[in-house]
């Protein structure tokens, strides 16, 4: 069984990552072993948002509404 994936525990992490490389402290390979945790949060982060973008257009269509506004234009 796969546990689901967290998107409020996994932007925090994604932020405290970017926080982590932005101090400038780090080694080189501790610099990219945190830039691929934060690019594989970024796709787990991504496929939520997917996710849930397609069940709300599911639910939008089972109620008839249709937004003839995109959210990223509003």
């Amino acid at each position: 069984m796969t546990k689901k994936f967290d998107f409020n525990k996994g932007l925090a992490d994604l932020e405290e990552i970017v926080k982590t490389m932005e101090s400038g402290d780090l080694s080189l390979e501790d610099s990219l072993s945190y830039f691929s945790k934060g690019v594989e949060l970024t796709k787990s982060c991504q496929l939520a948002l997917d996710d849930a973008s397609q069940k709300i257009s599911k639910l939008t269509e089972q109620d008839g509404f249709v937004n003839e506004t995109p959210l990223d234009n509003a």
